[in-house]
């Protein structure tokens, strides 16, 4: 995957829009095959050599393309990793991975210089400011004179990218990637499942540090010359719909938080979101009543998928035409998916069980983990920790993660089926529930974002309670109801469920 912009260039495609920035800047193919060249020659001449790691604190912008593109044309590893992170956690990263450069934006620099200055080893790029002195400029590099730099030649079994998993518990984990797993997820997927071209336009919300906005907003658009739209920052309702207003994506990505954000929003409805012929939602599940009152509301079908860091992208999927709400779909072409109960044995027809996956964009390994890898890779399988059933039509339905599964009165209970159902009140907005331990017994809480111009009251907790129950089994109902502004979330909107059981 070396050639990416090369492939679209040499086809005559110099000229097509390539990137269109947080500030409206465009950015054409030609232009970025020449910073990522220029970027490639900078790094070549800090030292850094094949098979080396680069780690990337950057923001969604022209810097991170050519900064990620241009280390895998040195047939180094680009690491990319979450530019809101704590400056410990930076250490981590650069600790673990051996990284002999990191290259931050210059608003990271208060954070990031001061762990590049402890070790000498460790080369410090600035891009987006000015650098401090000893390191290099980015910005310098990309302005300057061409620079002709010819990709080193890859084997498909190289490392392409290390991306640091956010565990629930203890410290990330560096995922290892290859060559042919890029190529795979573009095929499977990208081409496969939501039939890219080069008349796409791409907009996610979801920043390219993570591997689910690194397929939507690099790999795939840039493997057939789509054009991007980048947002900086913070994707708020009001942000996602202005890109959508001047910039008309035909390819959106988001995730179910923000999906219903834009859903709690009346502008919304005065945004023409005709130009996009399909929504993706990943990360974490998408409730039926999100999706179905999303299309209402703008036309857009969105189809929600699984897919995790460890297998690159999307790897179980509804498709256009043919969703099934509060599911997962079915497997993307290529992928093999089983469900497995506690033994490892294939679970019964219509049980729930840990979902396995096998395709061909499985991880390497987890680095500096050899006891999480045993554990996790099952030969060619890889053991998701999700907890899955497959309804009568074959498709998945999530249950919430195997740890996220809660025994009431001796009997498993999903926190999805209750989430699902709160979502259809009209007093709900959003719906977290967890397992919790109330005077020695086993009970289920359910955290409540509420609607617009409703308010949490003792009665409304009873009406609650009592929509599960018409609705659910008899014992999946909340029996405590907390009503709260928010949840704690991860960088990409995915709700902490961990830290509602701790609270």
């Amino acid at each position: 995957m070396t050639q990416l912009v090369d492939d679209v260039v040499s086809a005559g495609g110099a000229e097509r829009r390539a990137l269109v920035t947080q500030q409206d800047e465009v950015w054409t193919y030609g232009d970025l095959h020449r910073a990522v060249q220029q970027v490639a020659a900078g790094l070549m001449s800090l030292g850094v050599r094949r098979g080396e790691r680069v780690v990337l604190v950057l923001d969604d912008t022209p810097a991170f393309y050519a900064t990620l593109l241009g280390v895998i044309r040195l047939g180094a590893v680009a690491v990319p990793v979450n530019f809101l992170s704590r400056a410990e956690d930076i250490a981590f990263f650069v600790d673990d991975a051996y990284a002999v450069a990191v290259v931050c934006d210059g608003v990271l620099l208060p954070k990031v210089a001061p762990v590049v200055a402890e070790r000498s080893r460790v080369k410090l790029v600035v891009a987006n400011g000015q650098p401090p002195a000893g390191a290099a400029s980015l910005d310098a590099w990309t302005n300057g004179p061409p620079r002709q730099v010819q990709p080193q030649p890859s084997h498909p079994d190289d490392a392409v990218v290390w991306l640091y998993s956010s565990g629930s518990t203890g410290k990330p984990k560096g995922v290892v990637h290859r060559h042919t797993s890029v190529r795979a997820t573009v095929d499977a997927y990208a081409k496969g499942v939501l039939g890219i071209t080069a008349d796409d336009v791409c907009y996610s919300t979801t920043p390219l540090f993570h591997a689910y906005g690194l397929g939507n907003s690099l790999w795939f658009p840039l493997s057939v010359g789509a054009c991007v739209v980048l947002s900086s920052g913070r994707p708020t309702p009001d942000v996602i719909l202005d890109r959508v207003r001047r910039h008309r994506p035909t390819l959106y990505f988001s995730v179910p938080a923000l999906y219903a954000a834009l859903l709690a929003t009346d502008a919304t409805a005065g945004v023409d979101w005709s130009c996009v012929r399909l929504g993706v939602s990943a990360a974490e599940s998408l409730p039926g009543e999100v999706g179905r009152q999303f299309l209402e509301r703008t036309g857009v079908q969105v189809l929600d998928g699984i897919g995790s860091t460890e297998m690159l992208h999307i790897y179980c999927s509804n498709r256009a035409g043919s969703v099934a709400w509060d599911t997962s779909g079915t497997a993307v072409d290529g992928y093999e998916l089983q469900i497995r109960d506690p033994d490892g044995g294939p679970a019964g027809e219509g049980d729930a069980g840990e979902l396995w996956v096998r395709g061909p964009t499985m991880l390497v390994q987890y680095w500096h983990q050899v006891d999480r890898s045993r554990a996790k890779l099952q030969g060619e399988w890889f053991a998701t920790g999700d907890s899955y059933r497959r309804d009568e039509a074959g498709n998945y339905v999530y249950e919430g993660r195997v740890d996220d599964m809660m025994k009431i009165g001796g009997l498993w209970v999903s926190p999805i089926d209750i989430e699902n159902r709160l979502i259809e009140h009209a007093a709900v907005h959003e719906a977290a529930v967890v397992g919790v331990t109330v005077d020695h017994r086993s009970r289920i809480a359910a955290h409540v974002i509420l609607a617009a111009g409703h308010t949490g009251s003792e009665a409304l907790v009873e009406e609650l309670q009592s929509w599960c129950k018409d609705k659910l089994l008899r014992y999946q109902f909340p029996h405590v109801v907390h009503f709260v502004a928010d949840f704690p979330r991860t960088a990409t909107g995915k709700i902490q469920r961990f830290k509602l059981r701790e609270g």
